[in-house]
């Protein structure tokens, strides 16, 4: 992809307002935040758990964890969404995407905070990775959501993504953005 394109280490962070007026900093993951993300995914409810990893995961793995920390920079971006500073600073939500080595399709995932929901921070997210990836050169997003998560259906629907049947069976649908096709 683009070496022109700011990588993980380059992204600059973003501030953002919620929907309720809550001050929000969207910014690439860092290696130190594998404790505050475990903390965050414990917080979470079973159901929005459930509905980011399509199983009942309590917390990540160790190596799901350094992986998330340390995402490859060509092929693969990873925000959070924070709140507070310093050692009160506190994960509230967050988005990557991934590809496939010399891939122009990336996957996104999204998980926002129980109480963050419905203030407009998935949005932000996914419509902040969406210009990342395109930047970086990707062509093509898709994701994988429960049948049943309407929200985030809704949400992918209103940012371009068509709903497919996916392959994961009749549970789970397939949504696909193509990027050349947005500003």
């Amino acid at each position: 992809m683009s070496n022109a394109v700011p990588t993980q280490a380059e992204f600059s962070p973003v501030d953002l307002t919620l929907r309720d007026g809550r001050h929000v900093t969207l910014r690439a993951i860092r290696a130190e935040d594998a404790d505050k993300l475990q903390a965050t995914l414990r917080g979470i409810s079973a159901e929005s758990r459930y509905s980011r990893f399509m199983s009942a995961v309590r917390e990540l793995s160790p190596k799901m964890l350094e992986l998330a920390t340390h995402p490859h920079p060509d092929r693969e971006l990873q925000l959070v969404a924070v709140t507070g500073e310093g050692a009160q600073e506190k994960i509230i939500g967050g988005a990557r995407y991934a590809a496939g080595a010399g891939s122009k399709d990336c996957e996104f995932a999204v998980t926002v905070a129980d109480e963050c929901q419905r203030l407009g921070l998935a949005r932000q997210l996914l419509e902040t990775l969406m210009r990342a990836a395109r930047a970086r050169g990707f062509e093509r997003m898709e994701g994988y959501i429960l049948a049943s998560n309407a929200g985030m259906l809704a949400l992918a629907r209103r940012l371009g993504f068509a709903d497919a049947e996916s392959p994961e069976g009749p549970g789970v649908r397939m949504v696909r953005c193509d990027l050349r096709a947005r500003n």
